[in-house]
């Protein structure tokens, strides 16, 4: 259905090939994942086969890539989109029509498709998505995740033999990664259709691929073979097969069930073993609280007698499906959004209330889209507003960022970083201020393992200093890894509020990989384990 035939991009000004000598076939009918580091050209190659690349991002490709007969070489997208369907990583970019069910249509009427099928279908997709509740709301008004269904959603209703998927899960909940994953294993079984997708998340998806195509790095080939064959060689792996390489297990697990029919050795030398768990910090007085705090935003009750209070230092994960209110809440938090009821103190002062220049010196906010607070045409240009801003000595956020991104000149354009690049500049422009609270908004969104790693490993420095960090996250692995707490949201309400590993453990939905397998005991990551067979073993 696919076919690669010697496949090289080059990028204007670019020192190195993006995508070099790829040759392999993704036959029909198959989900294909597509895996690697940050920066290897995943998403080109994914754009090679759309025919975005290179007629929209420029760049010279060599080679040929062929989808159903079409060269994408000399066809464009609009020629290719009966037969392709593509989601970016960023579904507002997707967006042409304000609500959700013209969005699901507008495809179908660019095609000429006639009208009955094209009510039909969008029932169909509306069904298949959970999305019915939310077929008359305007886009804008979703939150992320529900965003990405519908960006999802409406390249499903013109039914493309080919979809190219970038990150399709990374801002959904666990439960609507599970429908959406269902979804297209449904397509790929029932209807043929070719999926390939990449994603950093492998927990979520690996088990679910016919087939893996790595590409490891630069001049190194690309390898596409069976999943656990893959993985076993891939230098990025979810926490399960991270788990079985420690253990020597093999073939390697691919699935918690996998696993867990293979732990009980395992969990026979764990016996009688306390987990390390994430240390809390010293009693003292909260940085920020909110009091019964009800918020509505229009017709919507986002919020509903919310109490919550964040220590310096302390480290607390939001959780819960889309549409929960965790962004809802992080934006009370920062002032963007005024209380209907209740109250919110940051710092002993209303957010709402507050003028702006005071509250940057207060709480520092990363939203989901890290560019949102990038205005600039250089990264040197980004430091010196974040510094006149924040009233800092000139050079304080150029520093920072030298020590989150030691390679990035001055002169480069933000557009021109990665995910995780554009994340550590935001990071370094909000630290400028030193708020000693800090809020994320989906901070792994988009990055990959070693990526996530370095992120964790500045959080936790930061935390270690008593900074204050709330992070609104899908991401069990990163709440594992990090939180002192985790607070649960519900329909704007909390439900759960403790510990990590008291609330996760006993999750079936925001449990860790690790957890799952090793359940009934505490062990939540791959790190703990691996420190505690090092105790034990000689």
């Amino acid at each position: 259905m696919i076919r690669f035939e010697n496949v090289s991009v080059r990028y204007e000004g670019a020192g190195a090939p993006a995508l070099q000598d790829v040759d392999l076939t993704v036959p029909e009918g198959e989900l294909v994942l597509l895996v690697g580091p940050s920066g290897v050209g995943k998403s080109t190659l994914l754009g090679t086969v759309s025919g975005l690349v290179p007629h929209f991002t420029g760049g010279v490709l060599s080679g040929r890539v062929s989808v159903d007969g079409r060269d994408t070489r000399t066809h464009k997208p609009r020629e290719l989109a009966d037969v392709v369907g593509t989601v970016g990583q960023d579904p507002l970019s997707h967006f042409v029509t304000d609500t959700v069910e013209d969005e699901l249509a507008y495809g179908m009427e660019s095609l000429g498709v006639a009208p009955d099928v094209m009510r039909r279908r969008v029932e169909e997709t509306l069904d298949l998505l959970g999305l019915a509740d939310l077929r008359d709301r305007p886009i804008a008004t979703l939150s992320g995740g529900q965003q990405q269904r519908v960006a999802i959603g409406s390249v499903l209703t013109p039914h493309p033999r080919v979809l190219v998927l970038d990150e399709p899960t990374s801002a959904l909940d666990p439960a609507a990664a599970e429908e959406v994953l269902a979804v297209l294993q449904r397509l790929v079984h029932d209807l043929g259709t070719t999926v390939l997708m990449a994603e950093h998340r492998l927990e979520r998806v690996v088990q679910y691929a016919d087939q893996v195509l790595l590409l490891p790095g630069p001049g190194l080939a690309p390898v596409l073979g069976e999943p656990a064959e893959v993985m076993a060689l891939s230098p990025v792996h979810p926490p399960v097969v991270g788990l079985g390489r420690l253990a020597g297990w093999s073939p390697l697990p691919l699935s918690v069930r996998d696993a867990r029919r293979r732990a009980s050795a395992l969990r026979a030398e764990l016996a009688g073993r306390t987990p390390a768990a994430v240390a809390p910090p010293p009693a003292a007085p909260a940085v920020a609280e909110t009091d019964a705090l009800s918020l509505r935003r229009g017709r919507i009750e986002a919020l509903r007698r919310v109490s919550l209070t964040v220590r310096p230092g302390e480290t607390v994960a939001l959780m819960g499906r889309n549409g929960a209110g965790k962004s809802t809440l992080l934006n009370a938090l920062v002032g963007l959004h005024a209380p209907s009821s209740g109250r919110v103190l940051v710092g002993g002062k209303a957010p709402s209330r507050t003028p702006p220049r005071e509250m940057v010196r207060r709480v520092g906010l990363i939203p989901q889209e890290p560019r949102d607070l990038l205005y600039a045409d250089t990264v040197a240009a980004e430091c010196a507003a974040a510094d006149h801003d924040a009233g800092a000595a000139p050079g304080t956020c150029r520093a920072l960022v030298s020590a989150l991104l030691p390679d990035v000149p001055d002169e480069t354009h933000p557009r021109d970083l990665s995910e995780g690049q554009r994340l550590a500049l935001a990071l370094a422009l909000v630290l400028t201020g030193r708020p000693p609270l800090l809020l994320l908004d989906e901070p792994t969104r988009g990055l990959d393992y070693a990526a996530k790693s370095r992120l964790i490993g500045i959080l936790r420095d930061l935390a270690a200093d008593g900074t204050a960090l709330v992070l609104a996250t899908h991401d069990v692995e990163l709440a594992a890894e990090l939180a002192h707490r985790v607070v649960i949201l519900a329909d704007g309400e909390v439900v759960a509020d403790g510990p990590t590993a008291d609330v996760v453990v006993s999750s079936p939905s925001f449990a860790p990989q690790v957890s799952k397998v090793l359940a009934p005991q505490q062990w939540l990551t791959v790190a703990q384990v691996r420190k505690a067979l090092e105790d034990v073993r000689p």
